[in-house]
């Protein structure tokens, strides 16, 4: 990776900055004009961007932060130092003319932040992944593999990568292998299962949770991955004090033809070449207080996001917590399941 692929244009558009972001998978980028540092953006930068503006339609010189941290080539020693001084990852290194020679990054490993999300995690399991039939005529969707072990023991492990020890799965199609796959498997986390007898829907399975979840947790899907950190995702969800927030994922999708809108008498009103649709769309991920569950009608069928719309539209505060496209994986169907297959195996 180049030192060009960390620089952006300050007239760039907010989607091109997060496709930039995607590329270098570092969450930042630096600002230049006639090849000198000016700002930098962060991922972060960018969501408070658009949790404050909503606006899609931004350019880079109206989110970057105009007041970057670097060092000079001299000082280039100090860097590591300087960095956890300020809690930044990465830092530019500058010549005499402001012109960035490198960058230096502090890794995880480095930091040796220690991970204390230690919040429950529900997973709805039980569906029967019709989109990937016949893959789950022999094995229930959790436990397709995606490289060496199945989708859910990847969820699982994201979790508790940072810090949650507690699983809940909610399990029907096929639940007995769910069970006997764990039960054979080494695990530092508990996993109780909630046996859910007939189809409730996503939001109506919840219900069987009253009483055994008491305070905030987390509700995934079982074929999604989220690269992002969950503990800014849980902090961003108790700041705002959200009854529900839900991880939304960015989607930029080209169009390959001309579109034609057409006037009330027929005439063409305007044309746009190969347009781009910028939207936020729901990843299946989410942060949960427990009041939700207790509220849910025992028996009742219901899908989550329906539940969601039922708070929304009473007043109740539903939160959005944004992600680039890059950072949700989905297997719901096997396009995304052989993408997924790709990144986690280190082939994309």
């Amino acid at each position: 990776m180049d030192i060009k692929d960390f620089l952006i244009n300050e007239e760039a558009t907010m989607i091109e900055a997060m496709e930039a972001l995607d590329k270098v998978a570092k969450r930042i980028l630096f600002v230049t004009r006639d090849s000198s540092l000016v700002a930098a953006l962060t991922d972060g930068d960018i969501r408070r961007w658009i949790l404050k503006k909503g606006n899609l339609d931004a350019k880079v010189r109206q989110i970057a932060n105009y007041n970057p941290k670097f060092l000079s080539e001299k000082d280039k020693s100090l860097a590591k130092r300087y960095m956890k001084k300020y809690s930044i990852d990465a830092l530019p290194i500058l010549n005499d003319e402001g012109k960035i020679t490198s960058i230096v990054f502090l890794n995880d490993e480095e930091i040796g932040r220690k991970r204390n999300l230690d919040v429950p995690v529900v997973i709805m399991a039980g569906g029967l992944g019709t989109r990937l039939y016949p893959y789950t005529k022999i094995l229930p969707k959790p436990l397709i593999p995606i490289g060496e072990i199945p989708i859910v023991e990847h969820i699982m492990n994201k979790f508790y990568y940072y810090g949650s020890k507690q699983f809940y799965l909610v399990v029907n199609h096929k639940k007995n292998m769910i069970k006997a796959y764990f039960s054979e498997t080494k695990k530092d986390y508990k996993i109780d299962y909630v046996d859910e007898d007939e189809f409730m829907g996503t939001g109506g399975g919840l219900g069987l949770l009253k009483g055994k979840v008491n305070s905030t947790f987390l509700l995934s899907n079982c074929d999604i991955l989220i690269e992002e950190d969950y503990e800014k995702i849980y902090n961003y969800h108790k700041k705002e004090q959200n009854l529900i927030t839900m991880v939304c994922s960015l989607k930029n999708i080209k169009i390959p033809y001309g579109v034609i809108e057409i006037s009330s008498t027929g005439e063409i009103e305007s044309m746009k070449e190969k347009p781009e649709l910028s939207f936020f769309t729901n990843t299946g991920m989410y942060v949960v207080e427990p009041r939700v569950i207790e509220e849910i009608e025992v028996g009742q069928v219901i899908d989550f996001p329906d539940i969601i719309e039922k708070y929304r539209v009473n007043g109740e505060k539903i939160g959005v917590y944004p992600i680039s496209g890059n950072s949700w994986l989905d297997m719901g169907q096997f396009e995304g399941m052989e993408e997924m297959r790709k990144r986690l195996e280190g082939n994309g």
